[in-house]
């Protein structure tokens, strides 16, 4: 294959049609592809998870230099690509041996590459993800690069993906050799090199047309990630529909969708359905709860007293703090327990917050151990998730491990009588999330006008008051995590009540 080029290593003006980011989503999807060059208002506002994944992608970028140290940044400067490519130009022409953000431009195409390393007369390209393995996702965004750099007149003999070891488990300072793998994947972008032309090519065609391609929403919204003009591409489609059947295979919502079905009720009575898609279409239909007295009363006599109401937070460093933890390992900071020691009794509410800067979990421990001494259930929603992280914490912290244990040989999952639709109303949607049960049932509780309104935010409000140095505004933080978590607890205290009026 043989590309003609104008843009070997230019040094003035960079004319670029398409980016690496630009050209990955333009595999995903043209009418993304052309809204994002000429629409952009269009776009979904940016969320607060997805600022956090940015975050961490960055973070993660940062440290795998180290891998490389004494590297020169060629990092654009306000967005400047044209000095980036001569800055790179300069420092290959210099005799630099490592460089950060290495810009070039070729075929109308710019790319950044994350790592570039000089090897013999030869170079090596490193491609580093925030993530815990190889994804082919990968591939097309490896190749690209592959595909620009050595167009652009570089000889390069290796392109790498540098992903986190999730196996390596952190014994005192980092070892940067052992959090990250190296796995070369140059055979097969060599081999992808066609393809990277073609493509590029026809979105070239795309960005140079007239309109909006004519593509209708499908899997490619969110495979394989979530796009930002979903809002726009989705406004048509209502809240209540056949996308928010439970447990209904992907490619079957969209079968029903292409059908022309999309509101429930327009899905045929012949239409194979599992009892719980069924119960769900029923409730929509008749605008009425589904309720099973006898299973709903047999639940509720588990929760004999007294007992106790409990909810975890955690947060997952990319990159482990602290020692015995692996990237991502979920590390709880928080509970909120509230305790009722007999019927008609007012919740006694015991609460822990850890200070950032130090391992939560042995303090988190202890602080539990002693908000649920014995006897009585402990009330948890979404059990796998409590009884989880106390597994780990045993395990970490074996002298803990008996009371630990017996806690978890203590629990009961308050999410069983939605999740098996003992309890459904119309307004759930399909979901049997305390976030959409609560409001359900109870009619004065919200997280509306939270700060902190999931367990997401939470996790995000926390890994903030690592860096936050203004002592007010970690007070106002640490105030905004224990409204919520008192919350989500204090929710299930109301869920139980209501149920046993039901």
């Amino acid at each position: 294959m043989t590309v003609k080029s104008s843009d070997r290593f230019s040094t003035n003006k960079v004319i670029h049609t398409l980016s690496k980011s630009t050209f990955l989503r333009g595999l995903q999807c043209h009418k993304s592809l052309y809204l994002n060059r000429y629409r952009p208002d269009l776009r979904d506002e940016l969320s607060e998870a997805q600022e956090a994944v940015f975050r961490r992608g960055h973070d993660v970028g940062m440290l795998a230099r180290d891998l490389f140290p004494g590297g020169a940044d060629s990092s654009p400067v306000n967005r400047d690509y044209a000095g980036a490519v001569e800055r790179t130009r300069e420092l290959i022409k210099g005799g630099a041996k490592v460089i950060y953000e290495a810009a070039f431009c070729f075929d109308g195409i710019l790319c950044l590459a994350d790592i570039l390393v000089k090897k013999g007369r030869k170079w090596k390209i490193y491609e580093v993800k925030s993530s815990t393995g190889l994804k082919d996702v990968y591939l097309p965004d490896a190749a690209l690069q592959y595909y620009v750099i050595t167009g652009a007149g570089l000889a390069v003999s290796d392109v790498s993906i540098v992903y986190l070891n999730n196996q390596y488990v952190r014994q005192g300072e980092l070892d940067l050799e052992q959090l990250f793998t190296i796995e070369s994947v140059l055979e097969q972008v060599v081999s992808m090199q066609d393809d990277v032309a073609e493509q590029a090519a026809v979105m070239k065609k795309v960005l140079a047309g007239k309109k909006v391609p004519s593509i209708d929403i499908g899997p490619q919204c969110s495979d394989p990630y979530g796009c930002d003009f979903t809002g726009h591409c989705w406004a048509h489609v209502p809240e209540v529909s056949v996308f928010s059947l439970a447990r209904l295979n992907g490619t079957r919502k969209f079968d029903l969708y292409q059908a022309g079905i999309v509101r429930l009720e327009d899905i045929p009575e012949d239409y194979e359905l599992t009892d719980r898609q069924q119960l769900q279409v029923n409730a929509h239909i008749a605008g009425r709860s589904k309720i099973n007295k006898k299973e709903i009363r047999r639940f509720l006599e588990a929760i004999t007293y007294p007992h106790y109401y409990m909810d975890f937070e955690t947060f997952m460093p990319a990159v482990p703090l602290f020692d015995n933890v692996r990237p991502y390992q979920q590390v709880p900071f928080q509970f909120c327990v509230y305790f009722l020691e007999e019927k008609g009794a007012q919740p006694e509410l015991r609460e822990f917050l850890a200070r950032a800067g130090s391992d939560p979990r042995e303090a988190f421990i202890k602080a539990l151990i002693e908000a649920t001494p014995a006897p009585g259930p402990i009330v948890v929603y979404n059990q796998s998730f409590e009884s989880t992280r106390m597994k780990e914490l045993a395990r970490d912290f074996p002298e803990y491990e008996d009371e630990l244990n017996e806690r978890r040989d203590r629990l009961v999952d308050l999410l069983v009588p939605f999740q098996k639709g003992h309890f459904y109303a119309p307004s759930m949607n399909g979901s049997a999330s305390i976030k959409a049960v609560l409001p359900a049932l109870v009619r004065d509780l919200s997280y509306k006008g939270l700060a902190v309104s999931d367990g997401g935010m939470a996790m995000q409000a926390f890994e903030h008051l690592w860096t936050e140095t203004d002592h007010s505004r970690v007070d106002e933080i640490r105030a905004q995590l224990l409204e919520y978590c008192k919350m989500d607890t204090f929710g299930m205290v109301r869920i139980v009540e209501e149920l046993g009026k039901v």
